[in-house]
């Protein structure tokens, strides 16, 4: 659960900008991509701290900035793994809108904890211009000992997205495929969307 939390907090300070930076930022190279919507985001908290309790700015930011940058049909599908393919049309559509919704509550809880004196470092990364899928590492300082962030991209019409993210070795895709199949094989993919919704809700009332 530690790592799921990391996950999403650092995928916030990824995905966290302002919609007229949003259109200027240069989504043609991964890491540049990376680096400037996170600087972005570490600029906004410094200039303004985000109170925990101001939950309706916290979910319009998300909900408004996050889209641009991350690709969660994408995440979903590989989330399900072979079990996408088992779903209807419909049910794919609300696998995608449920599981966008958890993380974007996962997102919202993170983002009201980013510190104004964070600091991020990029490793240097090899990257070539027929690249369709790439990793861009990053790591974080912290008081205690640094945390390497690993963003999953892949190349799309729109520039690069976000698929998939790793903190201190857990991928996020990879931990949420072992949970939804799991349920999967107990209760079918109605029984996930059912899981889904009820875990959305419980978030939605502030339970954790």
């Amino acid at each position: 659960m530690r790592s799921l939390f990391l996950i999403a907090l650092f995928c916030t300070a990824f995905a966290f900008c302002r919609s007229a930076s949003a259109q200027s930022v240069d989504s043609s190279d991964p890491q540049t991509l990376v680096k400037t919507v996170t600087q972005q985001v570490l600029n906004e908290v410094r200039t303004r701290a985000i109170e925990p309790s101001d939950i309706p700015r916290i979910m319009d930011i998300v909900n408004r900035d996050i889209l641009p940058y991350i690709d969660f049909e994408h995440t979903t599908q590989l989330a399900l793994g072979r079990y996408w393919r088992t779903a209807t049309p419909a049910q794919q559509q609300q696998l995608v809108q449920q599981f966008r919704t958890l993380l974007i509550h996962l997102y919202s809880g993170a983002l009201a904890q980013l510190r104004p004196d964070q600091q991020i470092e990029y490793p240097p990364m090899r990257f070539s211009p027929t690249d369709t899928d790439t990793v861009v590492r990053t790591i974080a300082l912290t008081n205690a000992q640094p945390i390497e962030i690993d963003y999953r991209l892949r190349k799309t019409p729109q520039g690069w997205r976000v698929y998939d993210l790793n903190v201190v070795g857990a991928w996020l895709v990879q931990t949420y495929r072992q949970q939804f199949g799991e349920t999967i094989q107990q209760s079918g993919i109605d029984g996930l969307l059912r899981f889904l919704t009820q875990r959305n809700e419980q978030l939605a009332s502030g339970k954790q």
